[in-house]
């Protein structure tokens, strides 16, 4: 083997075979979880002949190799008798966090790719609401319909998109975990009556508009995925593997993981049931409004309806649920609205708030709540008190629901055979609940470490502390002056795709290279047309110059550097005659990716512009 001798320095110098747990690697570098990282000798190791540097951080212990780590590794995993499919799901396997927030931390970085759909949901059903009570349009129209169809369908398949957003971060394959989604919001399944599995009756369970059982699901399913492919041999797991995991998790799914949501609400409904049997109304009220947006991010916000119901049928009115979820829903909106007023300067954060708002004053608060309040945390505690006081106002003068209606254009409803008296009541409350959560909001403020990280990448420092956790933004300049487009827009499906890594793309106007960040020269290809740089954060970073002009072995290329050259931002490292490039046939676009983009917070392009070296390019939020 070629890198046998290599590779068994390697093992003795981390402390050997029993002092590792695991090892995978990625585009230039080994990545150890070691059981013992202090028995590792980092200052033999990186005197190694082969090895350009070793960053030992919370992620993994990294020996960095350079672009030939693939080959590295394959001898590797057969020497320490390990197969591929040692992976870790999750590089932070290992690690003591606290489990609260990373459940939340999950939550919260797998609803942000859902945030637009979510707040055009939110957007449509304030618009349909206004056109719909002007006479514009009627709500039995063709039109109307049409788009309330688009307003229904993003919340029924919020499991489908909970899927494709949470399923690589859990360790399971996208479109096995969309397969499951949208099996479980099929019509034979989501709210079917009678069914069960293996002769073991289940009970009648509505997936659509929840993501709580297909997220505890994908969780499972990490699991599983790990087990099927140790117990499936090579050769047939692309057969056997997707097979198995879903004979799996098709029962784990119906039998368990949706139970736990159901029970969890009709444990709601019934704590609810009590209190007004044995307390009173005006305690379910005020713990209702303060706590609605809990029950609707667990999926339970449609269990009240059956009591709802049957109280107006028997009573003529709703003496708790509907006037709380109203009141609840106003306070989103204040909450939101205090949050707007707090954002002051960051004009991105101001436009989400404000949208939200919006939504929530009109009674759709899943924008809000899914959008901001997973991810910012504070507003839950704002809703609370401001939502909590409108109830207990609510509950203490004896507010009554005639009709099942909420949000601003319900309040109407109130009248109830021409009593003004109750309608009045009701818009205090909302006032109250309004009022206190916006106050509540804009006093407990923005948390730093969830701000927006368009207010956080304005700095041009290298490192930024945010908070006591080290949450910091590494900018990266421009390597090139030009017209700075997406990745996605290249014309080479190896980047476009993400498959190398995240990042952007230059259109050179000019023919100087400079480095992107500060850090050291990992690899210079001989042809010229790429270059590797390590960052002083651990950033892997790759500069690849024109699309196939690794063809013109270096022809045209004029570069001042050489492995284990220490180079700063903004430093020219190069020429390119791209015109020469051009001519010869070939795209000298030029695209900048972080290869080891994982292994940060995130990774977040500039938005298209003309760019020079001075200029940032894109940010690494580092974790």
């Amino acid at each position: 083997m070629k890198y046998e001798a290599f590779n068994r320095q390697i093992i003795k110098l981390v402390g050997g075979k029993k002092n590792i747990k695991a090892v995978v690697h990625c585009m230039t570098r080994l990545r150890f979880t070691l059981v013992d990282d202090k028995k590792a000798q980092t200052d033999k190791i990186k005197n190694m002949d082969g090895v350009i540097d070793v960053v030992n951080n919370d992620v993994a212990y990294q020996i960095i190799v350079g672009t030939h780590v693939t080959d590295v590794y394959d001898e590797l995993v057969d020497m320490l008798g390990m197969t591929s499919s040692n992976e870790l799901t999750n590089n932070d396997e290992g690690k003591k966090k606290n489990p609260v927030k990373a459940v939340m931390d999950v939550v919260s970085e797998s609803m942000t790719p859902l945030l637009p759909p979510i707040i055009c949901a939110g957007l449509l059903a304030a618009l349909l609401s206004i056109v719909s009570l002007t006479g514009l349009i009627s709500d039995s129209s063709s039109t109307y319909k049409i788009f309330d169809t688009v307003r229904e369908a993003v919340f029924f398949f919020l499991p489908v998109l909970m899927a494709m957003s949470a399923s690589k971060r859990l360790g399971v394959d996208p479109y096995l975990g969309v397969t499951l989604a949208v099996t479980i919001v099929s019509q034979s399944i989501n709210g079917v009556k009678g069914l069960n599995l293996f002769g073991v009756p289940l009970p009648q369970i509505t997936y659509a508009n929840s993501f709580i059982p297909i997220l505890l699901a994908l969780w499972f399913m990490g699991y599983v995925t790990k087990f099927v492919k140790k117990i499936v041999p090579d050769k047939v797991q692309y057969f056997f593997t997707p097979l198995l995991i879903m004979v799996i998790m098709i029962p784990a799914t119906l039998m368990v993981f949706g139970p736990l949501g159901f029970y969890f609400g009709e444990g709601i409904v019934g704590f609810f049931n009590l209190l007004m049997k044995y307390v009173g109304s005006w305690l379910v009220m005020m713990l209702y409004s303060a706590l609605q947006p809990f029950i609707v991010m667990f999926g339970a916000g449609n269990f009240i309806m059956p009591i709802v119901a049957s109280l107006i049928a028997t009573e003529g009115y709703d003496p708790a649920f509907i006037s709380s979820c109203t009141i609840s829903d106003i306070a989103v909106g204040g909450a939101m609205l205090g949050y707007f007023l707090r954002a002051k300067k960051n004009s991105k954060q101001k436009q989400l708030f404000g949208t939200v708002t919006l939504s929530a004053i009109f009674g759709v608060t899943e924008p809000a709540i899914y959008g901001v309040f997973v991810k910012y945390r504070r507003p839950f505690v704002a809703v609370m008190i401001g939502g909590g006081l409108g109830g207990l106002f609510a509950g203490l003068t004896g507010v009554k629901a005639y009709s099942v209606a909420w949000g601003l254009f319900g309040l109407p409803s109130y009248i109830g055979k021409g009593n003004f008296t109750n309608l009045w009541l009701m818009v205090s409350a909302v006032i109250i609940s309004f009022v206190g959560a916006a106050i509540a909001a804009y006093m407990l403020g923005i948390p730093v470490d969830s701000e927006d990280y368009e207010q956080i990448l304005e700095n041009d420092k290298k490192d930024i502390t945010i908070n006591e956790n080290g949450l910091r933004a590494v900018p990266l300049k421009s390597v090139v002056t030009g017209n700075l487009i997406q990745l996605s827009e290249v014309n080479d499906k190896a980047f476009s795709s993400g498959g190398l890594g995240k990042g952007i793309a230059i259109q050179p106007t000019e023919n100087n290279i400079y480095s992107p960040i500060n850090g050291t020269v990992s690899v210079v290809f001989p042809t010229k047309h790429a270059i590797g740089i390590n960052g002083d954060n651990g950033e892997e970073i790759l500069i690849h110059i024109g699309i196939d002009t690794v063809q013109l072995e270096g022809k045209y290329f004029d570069l001042n550097i050489k492995q284990g050259d220490i180079v700063k931002a903004g430093q020219q490292i190069g020429k390119v005659d791209f015109k020469k490039i051009k001519e010869a046939g070939y795209d000298i676009t030029t695209m900048v990716v972080v290869t080891n983009a994982d292994d940060y917070t995130d990774v977040i392009p500039s938005e298209n512009k003309q760019v020079n070296n001075s200029d940032s390019s894109m940010n690494i939020v580092l974790g």
